[in-house]
């Protein structure tokens, strides 16, 4: 585990206020781009990232390092959280948005050197994978949603997600952090 990483979970078993501040200063940028990506909505994102801060503010002393890293807990806060907000929508008659609600913004303007861009890497993939993982990863489709989604078999989705995260993996050997995520969203549509 990384100092500040170890820092962080120390706090947080504390229920030491300061755990908040830095997960936030050092993966805010980075979970908010994600929610970004799945909701397609500035303001949903923002509230889904607060809401997701205080599940980890409730939750904090139930993390275990023995289970998963850090970052791939509060992701996995984060995407359950949004995947709840997505499916409360789908069960409430929809509204008309306004034109700033319907553009879908891409990434986060702040980039920290160990973040990834895996749109680069995803789109050296063949179109068959990038297309499950799309829609898994940056739409928030369970397996079963994406299955019909693509007229095809679960288990065609769930070979082809294992080869594209294969493929991943070799893309990025050494960045523990892609892999948690991407272990992790195997994981948790699986």
């Amino acid at each position: 585990m990384l100092p500040l990483e170890k820092n962080i979970v120390d706090l947080l078993l504390k229920a030491d206020e300061a755990a908040i501040d830095l997960l936030y200063d050092n993966y805010g940028a980075q979970l908010y781009g994600y929610l970004l990506n799945m909701l397609g909505n500035e303001a949903e994102a923002q509230d889904v990232l607060q809401d997701s801060f205080v599940k980890i503010w409730r939750h904090g002393q139930s993390y275990s390092a023995d289970k998963s890293r850090l970052f791939t807990w509060v992701l996995r806060i984060c995407r359950n959280t949004a995947l709840d907000r997505i499916r409360s929508k789908k069960r409430r008659p929809e509204t008309t948005m306004n034109g700033s609600e319907q553009n879908r913004h891409i990434g986060v303007t702040e980039q920290k050197p160990e973040h990834i861009d895996i749109r680069d890497h995803l789109n050296k993939l063949d179109v068959k994978y990038i297309e499950v993982v799309k829609l898994l990863f940056f739409q928030g489709f369970t397996q079963q949603e994406a299955s019909d989604a693509l007229g095809i078999p679960l288990g065609t989705v769930k070979t082809r997600l294992r080869i594209a995260l294969r493929e991943l993996k070799k893309l990025y050997a050494f960045n523990t952090n892609l892999i948690s995520v991407v272990f992790l969203i195997l994981w948790t549509t699986g």
